[in-house]
């Protein structure tokens, strides 16, 4: 698992260290509150999905690693990745060279107890890499585990068999974040 979580890079990434106010209009500053305040109650008792929508650079990885971070300390399995990266790590099986099995670190994926998958849409979009997609997301969403989703794509942009899980408002609570990024934020100050 901590070959493929990425979440000690995000060690700084808390809810204490958010800024859900400099350089936002009221509006945008009420939306990132009210994301703020969801995500957060969140990370108390995960349940469920929870999925996060926005411009890059709006929050949506900070958010979703003060989660990690929240459920880390608290003494939860948790893995941070981004989506493109868990590709990669699962393509590597594949090497001569590889000492793990496909399956062993599939599995590990899929099981997961709270799974934080990063940049949702920015993955290749090979045959292989959307049926690799689809059968972790089936799995968690069969087996009602909690994930956190980041994704800069519109929803219409993700992969159809994975849009229906994510649209399944039993399962899923998906919040877009309408904040323009941090850089352009401080800019505006």
């Amino acid at each position: 698992r901590d070959q493929l979580s990425s979440l000690a890079l995000y060690s700084d990434m808390t809810f204490a260290t958010f800024d859900a106010r400099t350089g936002l209009t009221p509006e945008e500053r009420q939306n990132l509150e009210r994301v703020f305040a969801a995500t957060r109650d969140y990370a108390e008792a995960p349940q469920g999905w929870l999925v996060l929508l926005g411009n890059y650079g709006s929050g949506k990885t900070h958010l979703a690693a003060a989660v990690a971070n929240h459920q880390q300390e608290r003494g939860a399995q948790v893995m941070m990745v981004t989506v493109p990266d868990l590709l990669d790590y699962l393509r590597l099986t594949f090497s001569p060279n590889s000492t793990a099995t496909f399956d062993s670190r599939f599995q590990t994926v899929r099981s997961v107890p709270l799974l934080i998958l990063d940049d949702l849409g920015t993955e290749s979009a090979t045959a292989w890499a959307k049926e690799k997609l689809f059968q972790l997301f089936n799995h968690r969403y069969v087996a009602n585990l909690p994930t956190v989703i980041t994704s800069s794509s519109t929803i219409d942009k993700i992969d159809e068999r994975i849009r229906t899980r994510l649209m399944d408002r039993r399962r899923c609570t998906m919040f877009a974040i309408t904040a323009p990024s941090y850089a352009n934020r401080t800019y505006r100050r």
